[in-house]
């Protein structure tokens, strides 16, 4: 017999209730058991998660690795999807609700003739972090699967709002909390997950980053989908972890989508890409590119945003450089930077940069008074500190 079907894979740290629930909706699975385990990458030594678990040990198979790191979500699945042996790896936050075909429809419909491929299933009653929650009421889980039912009799259609718009790239739909993929091309690209993420957010964009750059075609599910309960959560909290964790985002993998994607939102990026890229193609000369340029001077640094990069790779519209210079490029607009707070003496916006829309041109101000140590907010004037060669 070859190997069982599923590994549903679970990062899991204080949220009991949902965790419970959760795991009740797969206790429920008409795929037989013996097809599928449960791995949950726990990131606490709690005695009630524990008491959970043997509340389930005839009814699922169960397997946890704890991880040592407080809030690392990365880590807490790359050792679950380790200890991993379905053939089929499909990654679920503790706070997903499945319907009981779930995993059945999910195999017949996307996997069962060996499909490639990154199935993204829809959120139902997802919250996508746009508000505080600090009072989260839970219901007993028939209240959850009638509504799946009743969800099922009727056809889930569009019921995610990432369904209903073109995905330009494939990446930035793809989230976590309901994901699928097979374990065989998670081994072979090594896709695990980069552990320099920590807190809420963008750890799973870079992933799907380098899935769909892996050319395995991520696709969303029409037909695979859950409830996302909600949880007590912090938005000045995730929003400050968020925007850290997409500066290294960029960094990595410096692109017009990466920091679109950083600047106006993953889901936004998507609806924007075309249009920004067509703004581009009548700014600039074909075969160029924007780039944000870092020059070091000793102990100075200073950073031009505008510099035009060529497709040999040759920089365009800088002063020339001093004798003791060392410059770094960025295939970047400049709507998100990869650089901390106050990292630079003092920021250039050159000429081609004005050319650009209201909205980017804000963007690029912005992000020009973040970096930039010796202004603030008050004293950078976009167009006084333009540098037109």
């Amino acid at each position: 017999m070859g190997a069982m079907k599923f590994s549903i894979v679970i990062p899991y740290k204080d949220r009991l209730a949902n965790m419970s629930l959760a795991l009740e909706s797969l206790s429920h699975q008409t795929l037989p058991t013996d097809e599928f385990e449960v791995v949950v990458g726990v990131m606490e030594n709690s005695p009630q998660y524990a008491q959970l678990c043997r509340k389930f040990e005839n009814r699922l198979n169960i397997v946890s690795v704890v991880s040592a790191k407080k809030w690392q979500l990365g880590l807490a699945r790359n050792m679950a999807m380790r200890l991993s042996s379905g053939q089929i790896i499909v990654l679920l936050d503790a706070d997903m609700v499945l319907p009981d075909e779930f995993l059945v429809r999910l195999w017949n419909e996307h996997y069962s003739n060996g499909e490639n491929q990154c199935v993204v299933g829809q959120m139902i009653d997802y919250s996508n972090n746009d508000t505080d929650v600090t009072v989260v009421d839970h219901h007993p889980y028939n209240h959850y699967k009638d509504r799946l039912e009743a969800v099922q009799a009727k056809g889930p259609g569009e019921s995610d709002l990432r369904l209903q718009f073109d995905h330009i790239i494939p990446w930035a739909y793809a989230w976590t909390a309901l994901i699928a993929l097979p374990r065989e091309s998670v081994e072979r690209h090594e896709l695990t997950f980069d552990l320099n993420f920590w807190g809420y957010g963008v750890e799973d964009l870079e992933w799907a980053h380098r899935i769909s750059a892996a050319g395995i075609p991520i696709v969303m599910s029409r037909s695979a989908f859950g409830i996302h309960l909600p949880h007590v959560r912090s938005l000045a909290d995730n929003k400050k972890a968020e925007a850290v964790n997409y500066r290294y985002f960029v960094k990595k993998w410096p692109s017009i989508e990466v920091e679109l994607a950083a600047c106006f939102g993953d889901f936004e990026a998507n609806q924007l890409i075309n249009p920004l890229r067509q703004e581009l193609d009548q700014l600039l000369e074909t075969g160029k590119s924007f780039a944000s340029v870092c020059a070091t001077r000793g102990e100075v640094r200073s950073l031009y945003l505008g510099a035009l990069i060529s497709a040999d790779g040759s920089l365009e519209g800088l002063p020339e450089a001093e004798p003791n210079e060392t410059r770094e490029a960025y295939p970047l607009i400049g709507l998100a930077l990869p650089f901390g707070d106050k990292s630079f003496h003092d920021v250039i916006t050159l000429a081609p940069v004005r050319g650009l829309s209201h909205n980017y041109r804000k963007a690029v101000q912005s992000e020009a008074i973040r970096v930039c140590e010796k202004t603030n907010a008050t004293e950078l004037n976009f167009a006084a500190h333009t540098h037109s060669l």
